[in-house]
């Protein structure tokens, strides 16, 4: 079995991930309504590398409401500033070094996860999606009627917190 094999058989062996149809190489987190996907490969050190790209939708795409310049500029900068800060998530040694950007509506999110060990790599993947997505949610601004994926986001935070 080759390297990249173990990479793959890794991603398909977690619960957290499943292989787009139309892209091969490119694996689909089922655990979030955001747009989070990963793609493995074998660095030259021999160490598993996971590119993961989360793509969201900014505040105001997600309103029902208008929402001012200025708010949507403060709620991106306090998201990139959240995000850059991934602090002590992972179970292995990477530090993913997160880049954000915003284009029109939405935001992307990317970072490499690094490990030894692919399994460990995956897990670490897993945990920097719901790091994202649990950003993103920590961001929502009371007062607005939010529709999809804000509204199931938050919803689904209620579900789990009980209230």
């Amino acid at each position: 079995m080759s390297d990249d094999d173990r990479l793959r058989r890794a991603l398909r062996a977690h619960d957290s991930f499943e292989r787009r149809d139309d892209d091969p190489g490119t694996w689909t987190s089922v655990t979030t309504p955001l747009d989070a996907a990963v793609r493995p490969r074998l660095r030259e050190d021999g160490r598993a590398r996971y590119r993961v790209t989360v793509r969201l939708p900014t505040l105001s795409a997600t309103t029902a409401d208008d929402v001012a310049p200025v708010v949507e500029d403060g709620w991106f900068e306090t998201f990139d500033l959240r995000v850059r800060d991934v602090g002590d998530i992972f179970r292995g040694d990477t530090d993913p070094d997160p880049t954000v950007s915003r284009d029109g509506d939405e935001v992307t999110v990317t970072a490499e996860v690094v490990d030894l060990d692919p399994r460990r790599g995956v897990d670490d993947a897993s945990a920097f999606v719901n790091f994202v997505e649990g950003t993103y949610v920590q961001g929502v601004i009371p007062g607005y009627d939010y529709h999809e994926p804000v509204s199931l986001l938050v919803e689904t935070a209620r579900q789990r917190g009980g209230s």
